[in-house]
């Protein structure tokens, strides 16, 4: 199936990719940026679906309003003679009065009456507040901007508590990709919090990570937002510092200290020239610490061409944990590399989290 992501270059559009790549290969995904818009036609010409995630979310009320309503028009009219089912990123505020539910609702009537016509399916996801990697503080969502405050060493400057449901975006990329197969609304559940617990779970983190320790993170919400915070310090705060001890009869390495469950721990030996990896993963922690040798871990965000390396040496055991959705490897440099490897949960090969792909293109 050929399906064309518009707002590709979005925070939503980039987890929702990544996630297609991960787990639909049978997908062939075009993508769509904001500045593709003008080739919409082109690019729109023989797709069998639309995910139109593209909208407008911060401007004045009328451009907010009229301009979600122009670009579902855009993506009509760009389909021509095509019939592709479409699948929208609405939002749960529809309803609500605002400029931007008013011009939520009105792409969604847009887009439904088109396929109502064509006689193709439609999906109207209605999404909650989401967060995730890679959101951008002051824009995305709140949770961005506390994550930015937290590896700041900083403490939010308005901090006003009320309810909130949150919903991860890879949890609303699979609404996303679920709604190809689907039609009507779709209304994801969020994971029921308050805007001051994120912050305390975040301030937490920021406590128990700084020594290289791993926090709870037995609970989904939990995980998925300290992967966010994880995301958040990548690349300028790693290597982590281990706590070596020694004495006459040698040293001791804490190389993992778990606050939640044990998760599972190995030790693999790479002989000098050869490359262990070359893969990524959407919700698993794993680390790395060399033991003996010198190697080098590279990794590379995905859907991006820059590759970030770490020369690491047994002489001195650091830890770098791999950020999700960076595909990532390991290369011994100077003769036999021992490794540990330690991840937050026990291998599943039903469900291994576990997607190839070369670090270096």
């Amino acid at each position: 199936m050929k399906v064309a992501v518009t707002g590709a270059d979005g925070f939503l559009g980039w987890h929702l990719q990544v996630r297609a790549k991960a787990l639909r290969p049978d997908l062939e995904i075009v993508p769509v940026a904001q500045a593709d818009w003008p080739r919409l036609a082109e690019l729109l010409s023989g797709v069998d679906a639309v995910i139109h995630v593209a909208g407008v979310n911060r401007d004045t009320d009328e451009a907010v309003r009229d301009g979600n309503i122009a670009l579902a028009r855009d993506v009509v009219a760009a389909v021509g003679e095509g019939r592709p089912r479409i699948v929208y990123a609405n939002s749960i505020q529809v309803g609500n009065g605002t400029p931007y539910a008013i011009g939520k609702a009105g792409a969604s009537d847009v887009l439904g009456e088109a396929t109502a016509g064509w006689g193709t399916t439609y999906t109207d996801v209605r999404l909650p507040n989401l967060f995730g990697e890679h959101g951008r503080p002051a824009y995305n969502s709140f949770v961005a901007t506390f994550v930015a405050a937290a590896v700041a060493g900083e403490t939010p400057a308005s901090l006003v508590d009320r309810p909130i449901g949150l919903l991860h975006a890879q949890n609303a990329a699979q609404a996303l990709l679920d709604g190809l197969d689907a039609s009507g609304v779709s209304e994801p559940v969020p994971y029921e919090t308050s805007v001051a617990r994120v912050w305390d779970t975040l301030a937490e983190f920021r406590s128990t990570y700084a020594g290289a320790d791993v926090p709870d993170v037995t609970d989904d919400f939990r995980l998925d937002l300290f992967n966010t915070y994880r995301a958040a310090l990548f690349p300028s705060r790693y290597p982590l510092a281990l706590t070596t001890r020694s004495d006459q009869r040698g040293g001791l390495v804490e190389a993992i200290r778990s606050h939640g469950t044990g998760g599972q721990t190995f030790v693999s030996t790479t002989n000098e020239g050869f490359t262990r990896g070359e893969h990524f993963h959407l919700r698993k922690i794993e680390r790395f610490a060399v033991l003996s040798g010198r190697a080098e871990i590279a990794l590379r965000r995905e859907l991006t061409d820059e590759v970030v390396s770490f020369v690491v040496s047994g002489d001195e055991p650091v830890a770098i944990d791999m950020p999700t959705m960076w595909t990532h490897n390991i290369t011994a440099l100077e003769g036999e590399v021992s490794t540990l490897f330690w991840t937050n949960e026990l291998f599943d090969p039903d469900h291994p989290d576990t997607f190839w792909e070369n670090v270096r293109l």
